[in-house]
């Protein structure tokens, strides 16, 4: 036990920009301006966690100040600068974690070192980690030094959210945005540290491994460690599955063949198999649609460069995809997203993956009921509110002889009829309309010879049970009949005692806009509010008179002049009792003497 264990995101950080993994545009960039002497004075690295913003800080602080660098940019490893930087004992690199040296204080502190040129090397570098941590005062702080800074100092500002940072900030930094390590990336640098270290991993395993830590090289080396320990040296895909309670993607064939067989019972059966090795309802419906997911991007050979799966498994999903149509698994991938969003708010979880499993079982029999002859035919809805259908009918029209009374509009008021004992009801023949054009039947002749009109012959049938009356013609406005109807209005509003509204009405100008609109012009505001008052009886009169329920009016202020508001309206509560006592002073001495409180 005399050698102490170190994880291996630490043993084999990359001490070079060559070792950088997945992240060769930034490396050159920076090579590249440290052979040309073009130096920034302050960067930015921005990016995910753990894909080497820190690493690069640190091999970029230690190559500057390499007395012999090498002949593309890279430190020597040799020199007194690199070993002091490699043991941890240089004094020209400081580094600061901004998650918890936030305040203004440290922000001071580190400007008043800045001062300070360096004892050996020629630059002095200050790395500040999670720089999106410091408080808005300790930015503010930072500016005028991080804008003009001495010759010899360089800032170093690593972060995972850029968003967070002021602009101020970005505006004065050289940003670098890192990217995710790619899978293909992660598992060849894996491959070297277990060759390295002499363990055996399957290929297989350290692929899942990759798509577990999602681009984050030092989750990827953590995750590694945990297996080596947890399996004392041998790195399988059974055992890397098992410690990182992934499901095996064979159950998710399985799954698919039942419900494309639709046999409900098979994936029942399974679920409950996968159920009790302890995976949760929301690991199978997320790992179901990552697998539906995969074999989306298989049907198309463009897309299948998205397919991220194990070695050897690309053929078993192409092959799967074939049989499997579009539309099942665009309406399955919609069914298993929305399950795992209510999942959280289920009460019954295993119920709920059951069901989800339900209509994806039965979802192939959904959608071949609607194809029909190899065509998508609409769904009838029957679960929600249907559309009132309609059928129209040709209009009855009468064409009267030239001899006859021009047709006139009627309309038919039924009268009471008080029957005897000896009397019969009459009853009257059921209308009927039919789409084909009526032909007209001839009008009868009257007791001179001469042919009856339509009114008559409408009154001799009906009798003494109907009131026939004719409907009379709407009227368009006009000022003159306008104007005599406002007069009139204004008259009953002056018999009910309305006095405030009939000045109004007798000061209001009128002007047609149109055959139905008008507008009505007052002083003031509170002269409009006496006519809206007045709005519903007056267009119910004005209706009337014209026989137009098309008639409207719009009340309108005049703006160039102002409303004079009395003092009394203006006053909150408060201020009318104090201008109540002032004119009135034995209000307020009633109020003192019988010690009563006013609710303002």
């Amino acid at each position: 036990m005399d050698n102490k264990f170190i994880v291996s995101a630490r043993k084999y950080r990359p001490q070079n920009f060559n070792t950088v993994v997945g992240q060769s545009h930034i490396t050159t960039t920076l090579k590249n301006a440290i052979k040309n002497n073009q130096l920034a004075h302050a960067f930015l690295f921005c990016g995910p966690r753990g894909v080497g913003k820190t690493t690069c800080a640190r091999i970029l602080a230690k190559t500057i100040n390499c007395t012999n660098p090498t002949a593309d940019g890279e430190a020597c490893n040799t020199c007194n600068s690199c070993v002091s930087f490699d043991a941890g004992t240089s004094l020209n690199i400081h580094e600061l974690d901004a998650a918890s040296n936030n305040s203004v204080d440290d922000i001071r502190s580190l400007v008043e070192q800045v001062r300070f040129a360096p004892q050996a090397g020629k630059y002095k570098v200050y790395i500040v980690d999670e720089v999106h941590m410091l408080s808005t005062s300790a930015f503010n702080a930072f500016l005028k030094t991080l804008e003009e800074p001495p010759s010899y100092a360089i800032f170093i500002l690593a972060t995972t959210e850029k968003h967070k940072i002021l602009p101020t900030i970005l505006s004065r930094c050289q940003i670098f945005d890192f990217k995710r390590i790619t899978n293909n990336d992660t598992v060849a640098h894996l491959q070297e540290i277990v060759d390295k270290e002499e363990i055996k991993a399957e290929k297989a395993a350290l692929q899942v491994i990759a798509q577990k830590s999602e681009g984050c090289m030092r989750d990827s080396l953590s995750i590694l460690d945990k297996i080596v320990s947890f399996t004392n040296g041998t790195v399988t895909y059974q055992n890397t599955l098992e410690h990182l309670n992934i499901l095996d993607e064979d159950y998710y064939f399985k799954m698919l063949d039942s419900m494309q067989q639709q046999d409900l019972a098979a994936a029942m059966l399974l679920f409950d198999e996968i159920n009790r090795k302890g995976f949760e309802g929301d690991l199978v419906l997320n790992g179901f649609a990552e697998f539906i997911r995969n074999l989306l991007v298989s049907k198309d050979a463009k897309s299948a460069a998205l397919l991220e799966v194990v070695e050897g498994m690309q053929d078993k999903y192409i092959s799967a995809a074939a049989k499997t149509g579009f539309s099942y698994l665009v309406s399955a991938l919609n069914i298993l997203n929305e399950a795992e969003i209510n999942y959280k708010m289920a009460r019954n979880k295993r119920l709920h993956v059951e069901l989800t499993l339900i209509k994806l079982n039965f979802l192939q029999q959904a959608i071949d009921l609607s194809v029909d002859n190899g065509q998508v035919i609409k769904k009838k809805r029957i679960d929600g509110p249907a559309a009132f259908r309609t059928k129209p009918l040709a209009a009855l029209q009468f064409k009267p002889s030239p001899e006859t009374v021009p047709a006139a509009k009627l309309y038919i008021e039924e009268k009471p009829v008080i029957q005897t004992a000896a009397a019969k009801p009459l009853q009257a023949a059921p209308l009927t309309t039919t789409p084909s054009k009526p032909t007209p039947k001839p009008v009868a002749a009257n007791g001179n010879g001469q042919k009856k009109s339509l009114l008559d012959a409408l009154r001799e049938k009906a009798g003494d049970r109907y009131a026939i009356q004719e409907v009379k013609e709407a009227e368009v406005l006009t000022m003159e009949k306008l104007q005599q109807c406002w007069d009139s209005y204004t008259v009953e509003l002056e018999k009910q005692s309305k006095h405030s509204s009939v000045g109004t009405f007798r000061s209001a100008r009128l002007a047609i806009e149109n055959d139905i609109r008008f507008t009505v012009t007052v002083s003031a505001i509170t002269s409009q509010k006496f006519v809206e008052q007045e709005k519903m009886m007056l267009l119910d009169h004005l209706q009337k008179t014209f026989n137009n329920r098309a008639i409207v009016f719009d009340v309108l202020v005049e703006a160039s002049e102002r409303e004079d508001i009395p003092a009394h309206m203006r006053l909150n509560s408060k201020q009318k009792f104090e201008h109540i006592a002032e004119q009135y002073p034995l209000v307020k001495e009633l109020k003192e003497r019988l010690k009563l409180e006013v609710d303002y």
